[in-house]
C-alpha cells in the first residue's frame, strides 16, 4: 500500500500506521510518499507533519471514527455494482427531488432511504439530489460544515452505504445528484492548515475562510477540489453535482475553477459514456455561469434560480419582507416566467444596488427552480413549510413552467414536519453560540428571530419526515396532485419546452387576483390567487387537470373558484 500526501512546506512527514510511525520520502511538487506493503483495505492511518498531529489524510476516503479519528484505507474496487446497463439521465426535461439523508427517514441512513425509492419512482422524479454527505462534527448536521471532503459520513452508512444507495437509484431509473461544498470547510475538524496553503487567509463568506484558488500553491489546491468532484462522478457513479454557493469562490485566475472543472467533467462523461451534470448555486444572476465553454461561459449545466422561488413564494404566500420585497406583484411573476430572472441588471432593494444581467438566449432547462428547498425552508427561523393551498398553486405553476423543477422532500404531500437549521458541534463554544451566529446571518431579512436551538437534538428529531401522514386524506390528495402534474408535464411537450419565447403571460393588473400562462399555442395554465370566483375569457376545449372540482369551462370562459388552478387545452380570448 502506497501512502501519498501533499505537504509542500513541511520538512518531515510520517505516516502513523500499524502501530508505528514511518518516515515518508519527499517527492517533486511538495508530495511525500511511503510504501507500506502490509497495509490494505480497512487499515487505520494518519499523518504527522513536522511533529504535529497525527492528522487525518486530507484525501481520506473513510473516517470510521469520525472527523477527529484516524483515516482508513478504502479500496473502491471491492464494491460490486449492478448498474452496468445504466446510461445516465439528461437534466433536460427532468424533475429533481432534494432530500437530506438524516431526516428523509426515521433511521436517517442510506439503507433506509433505499426503502423509500418506490415512492419517488411512483412520483416519477428523474433525479434525487442529496444534501452534502461529507463527515461533520457530531451526529447530525445539514452537511455544510463538512470536512474530510473525500469521505462519507459514517452516520449515514459510509462509502459503501452511499454506493448502495446510488446503485439502488439506478435500478429504479433515478439519477443521483450530490451537493458538494467547495467554497469553505467546516469550523470543526478542519486539519488542512498543517498540510499546505489550502486557504487564502481571509474571510471568504459568512461561513468561513476563503479557499486558496488563485494564490501561491493554488495549483494543487484546485486539483484537490477537482479530483474530489471526479471521485464522486467516477468511483461513486453519481450523475451530477450541485456546487454550493459558487459566488463565494474567490478566483481571479484567467481560467476560473468552474471552467476548469467543467472541462474535466466533460472529459469524464466521454469516458464513462453517460451525461454528467454540474449545477451551480449562484447569487450572481450571471448568464455566463450556464453558457458553454466555447461561448466564453463557465460551462455549468444549470444553476439554481432563486428569483423563480421568490416570485412564486410571494404570489402564493403574500410575504413581502426582506428580499421578497423585490418580488411582490404578478408583474414580477410574469417577468420571471417569460424571461427567466427578475434581477437582470435593474435595482435590487435588498442589496441596495443594481444586480444581475439578462439571460438572453438561455433556455429554461438551465435554471433549476423550486417552490421550496432546504435553504428557503430551513432559513426561516422555525423551518416552517408552505401550507397545502399555497403548495397546490405553487406546484401547479412550477411543474408547468419552462424551468427544471425541483421538489423538497415531503413537499409532495404537504409534510407538516419543519426543517430548521440543526448541528451537533463537539466544542462547547461552537455549540453554545450556534444559534446566535445563525440569527446574525439573517439580520435584516425581516424575520422576528424565534428559532429552536440548532444544537438541541429535538430540533433535528422534529425535522424527520413523518411518512405516516400519507395515511391522511388531505396529504394523500396533495400527493396525487403532484403525481398528476408531473405525469402531465411528461405527457405534453408544451409543458417541458424550455424556450421562453414560447411562453406568454397575462395577469390581472387591477386586483392582482389571476394569472394565465400560455405554453405553446394551445395549452394554458390559469390561476386564481384571490378569494372570489373569477371567470376568465379563455375558451377551453378541455380541462386537462384542475386543483378544484368546481373549475368549469363554458361558453363565457373559464370559471376558477378561489385559490384554484387549471391546465387546459384552450384558445386565448380577445380580452386577456
Amino acid at each position: 500500500m502506497i501512502f501519498e500526501v501533499w505537504a509542500p512546506k513541511a520538512t518531515a512527514v510520517e505516516v502513523d500506521v500499524l502501530g508505528g510511525r514511518r518516515p515518508m520520502e519527499q517527492r517533486q511538487g511538495g508530495w511525500w510518499r511511503a510504501d507500506v506493503p502490509e497495509a490494505g483495505h480497512g487499515t487505520r492511518y494518519a499523518y504527522v507533519v513536522d511533529g504535529g498531529g497525527p492528522y487525518p489524510d486530507p484525501r481520506s476516503r473513510r473516517q470510521p471514527e469520525g472527523i477527529f479519528g484516524p483515516s482508513a484505507v478504502y479500496d473502491h474496487g471491492r464494491f460490486t455494482w449492478s448498474d452496468e446497463k445504466w446510461t445516465g439521465r439528461d437534466l433536460r426535461g427532468s424533475v429533481v427531488y432534494e432530500l437530506h439523508v438524516g431526516t428523509f427517514t426515521q433511521e436517517g441512513t442510506f439503507e433506509a432511504a433505499v426503502e423509500r425509492l418506490g415512492h419517488l419512482s411512483e412520483l416519477c422524479v428523474d433525479f434525487v439530489e442529496i444534501m452534502p454527505v461529507a463527515p461533520v462534527p457530531g451526529g447530525r448536521n445539514w452537511g455544510y460544515d463538512g470536512v474530510d471532503l473525500y469521505a462519507v459520513n459514517e452516520t449515514y452508512g459510509g462509502p459503501d452505504g452511499l454506493k448502495s444507495f446510488v446503485d439502488a437509484c439506478h435500478r429504479e431509473g433515478i439519477g443521483v445528484i450530490l451537493d458538494v461544498v467547495y467554497n469553505h470547510l467546516g469550523p470543526s475538524g478542519n486539519f488542512l492548515h498543517p498540510f499546505g496553503p489550502y486557504f487564502g487567509g481571509f474571510a471568504g463568506s459568512f461561513w468561513g475562510e476563503a479557499v486558496n484558488l488563485d494564490g501561491p500553491g493554488s495549483d494543487e489546491v484546485r486539483r484537490y477540489f477537482i479530483e474530489n468532484a471526479l471521485q464522486w462522478l467516477g468511483d461513486y457513479h453519481i450523475d451530477g453535482l450541485r456546487l454550493d454557493a459558487v459566488h463565494a469562490l474567490h478566483d481571479k485566475r484567467a481560467t476560473h475553477l468552474l471552467a476548469e472543472l467543467s472541462a474535466e467533467v466533460d472529459a469524464l462523461a466521454c469516458a464513462v459514456g453517460r451525461p454528467l451534470s454540474l449545477i451551480a448555486e449562484s447569487d450572481l444572476n450571471d448568464p455566463r455561469m450556464v453558457r458553454s465553454l466555447d461561448a466564453g461561459g463557465l460551462g455549468m449545466t444549470a444553476q439554481w434560480n432563486d428569483d423563480v422561488h421568490h416570485a412564486l413564494h410571494t404570489a402564493v404566500s403574500g410575504e413581502t419582507h426582506g428580499y421578497y420585497e423585490d418580488f411582490a406583484g404578478l408583474d414580477v411573476l410574469a417577468k420571471v416566467l417569460t424571461q427567466g430572472v427578475v434581477h437582470d441588471g435593474g435595482w435590487s432593494s435588498f442589496r441596495g444596488r443594481a444586480h444581475g444581467s439578462p439571460y438572453t438566449g438561455v433556455p429554461g432547462h438551465r435554471l433549476v427552480a423550486c417552490v421550496q428547498n432546504h435553504d428557503q425552508v430551513g432559513n426561516r427561523p422555525a423551518g416552517d413549510r408552505l401550507p397545502m393551498p399555497a403548495l397546490k398553486l405553487g406546484a401547479g405553476l412550477l411543474l408547468t413552467s419552462p424551468f427544471t423543477p425541483m421538489l423538497f422532500m415531503g413537499e409532495e404531500w404537504g409534510a407538516r414536519t419543519p426543517f430548521p437549521f440543526f448541528s451537533d458541534h463537539v466544542e462547547p463554544e461552537l455549540r453554545d453560540t450556534e444559534g446566535g451566529r445563525r440569527e446574525k446571518e439573517f439580520d435584516g431579512f425581516g424575520y422576528s428571530w424565534e428559532a429552536p436551538d440548532p444544537s438541541d437534538e429535538q430540533t433535528f428529531l422534529h425535522a424527520k419526515l413523518d411518512w405516516g401522514e400519507l395515511k391522511e386524506e388531505a396529504h394523500w390528495s396533495l400527493l396525487c396532485w403532484y403525481r398528476d402534474l408531473i405525469a402531465l408535464r411528461k405527457a405534453l411537450p408544451e409543458l417541458s419546452d424550455p424556450r421562453f419565447d414560447r411562453v406568454r403571460v397575462s395577469y390581472d393588473r387591477e386586483d392582482g387576483d389571476w394569472l394565465v400562462m400560455w405554453r405553446g399555442e394551445s395549452v394554458c395554465v390559469a390561476v386564481n390567487f384571490g378569494t372570489e370566483t373569477v371567470t376568465l375569457p379563455v375558451r377551453a376545449s378541455t380541462v386537462l387537470l384542475a386543483a378544484d372540482d368546481n373549475v368549469a369551462a363554458g361558453p363565457d370562459g373559464l370559471r376558477l373558484p378561489p385559490q384554484s388552478l387549471a391546465i387546459c387545452r384552450a384558445v386565448q380570448g380577445p380580452d386577456i
